[in-house]
């Protein structure tokens, strides 16, 4: 089975279509944002070509996140027989407010039962200087993201999930595990799971996330792991796309600090990649932000596994990352301006949302 560790975004989308067009049975792609520029046109047209060629073609995307794209966007591809379904429509009820955050955040590209695509990137051109990371597989794993796409897109309804538990059921694949979340306060699988991992941890942990606003057992759980020797890291952009995330994670940051959690904020432009690795022994890549918006409410997927030549790309990405990345100044966080402080109490009751 061969690997390959992708954050340059242009770089993906070209491979991304280089795979379509060698396509010759199907193509099954999920993804959270689909949009009407020059990118989302490249594909859309690229998608619409192997359905005239007779390739079966399968589209997720979700409502909320499609931006201005529609049935009618893809007309051609669908009287050529392509399906393309948008995931849970905005619904007039009495749980609107939380209902709207109910979104598909999964992003999978599966290919003929050859080539997988799972992680960080949407199809929208605004992102293509972004750092992402998007894992692409070539191999026997490919049957088991069919899998996972099929049971998706067999449990879709245009309002709701007809089976939330069998529909985030967890699927593995030799030492491989591919979790699926849902919306739900009980469940919070990947939540779980990754408390289970820092838990865990004996030397290192390292994470990457666009927005960080864990909750307090995953605060809790890095603190401890900080104040027991463990080395942690986190990685987040200095500054990311939502202003107002970047102002609430501000509250947490000193007693992260206080607890040896390092902090350190990417630099260049906006950081996008998902990614928690354990003692260099474990990695999770995957769609889900480290927040409590992507553990509570979205539709999540991560692979979480131990192969040696996947780590071995994913230490390299990292070392990039951190070398365009500044260290957390304590003073000068200390010494931010008193707005910032009280925009962080006027937004926390609302941490749930962002």
């Amino acid at each position: 089975m061969n690997y390959l560790v992708i954050d340059d975004a242009l770089k993906l989308y070209n491979l991304m279509l280089s795979d379509i067009e060698k396509a010759s049975s199907y193509i099954y792609m999920e993804t959270y944002k689909f949009s009407n520029d020059h990118m989302g046109i490249k594909f859309k047209d690229a998608l619409t070509r192997k359905a005239r060629d007779g390739v079966t073609v399968k589209v997720l995307i979700d409502s909320w996140g499609r931006g201005p794209v529609s049935e009618s966007f893809f007309a051609e591809l669908i009287h050529l027989g392509g399906e393309v379904k948008f995931f849970e429509k905005i619904k007039i009820s009495s749980d609107l407010f939380t209902r709207g955050h109910r979104r598909d955040h999964r992003k999978i590209l599966v290919i003929d039962d050859e080539i997988s695509y799972l992680g960080s990137a949407n199809i929208t051109g605004y992102n293509l200087n972004w750092r992402e990371l998007v894992l692409r597989f070539q191999g026997e794993i490919t049957p088991t993201f069919r899998k996972v796409f099929e049971q998706n897109f067999e449990a879709f309804n245009p309002y709701y999930i007809k089976d939330k538990r069998s529909y985030s059921q967890t699927m593995k694949f030799e030492d491989y595990e591919i979790v699926r979340d849902v919306p739900s306060i009980p469940l919070q699988r990947l939540k779980k799971k990754y408390t289970q991992l820092i838990r865990s941890a004996k030397r290192e942990i390292l994470i990457e996330t666009p927005y960080f606003l864990p909750g307090f057992l995953l605060r809790k759980a890095l603190m401890d792991a900080g104040k027991r020797g463990v080395n942690v890291r986190v990685i987040m952009p200095k500054h990311s796309d939502v202003r107002m995330v970047d102002i609430l994670r501000n509250k947490y940051f000193g007693m992260m600090h206080k607890s040896n959690v390092q902090l350190l904020f990417y630099t260049p432009h906006n950081l996008h990649a998902k990614l928690m690795i354990i003692d260099r022994k474990v990695f999770s890549v995957s769609s889900a932000n480290f927040d409590y918006r992507s553990f509570r409410y979205q539709y999540e997927i991560a692979l979480i596994g131990h192969e040696p030549e996947i780590l071995r790309q994913l230490d390299a990405h990292v070392n990039e990352t951190i070398r365009n990345s500044e260290v957390f100044d304590y003073q000068r966080w200390m010494n931010r301006p008193k707005i910032e402080k009280i925009f962080e109490y006027i937004l926390l009751p609302f941490r749930h949302l962002f």
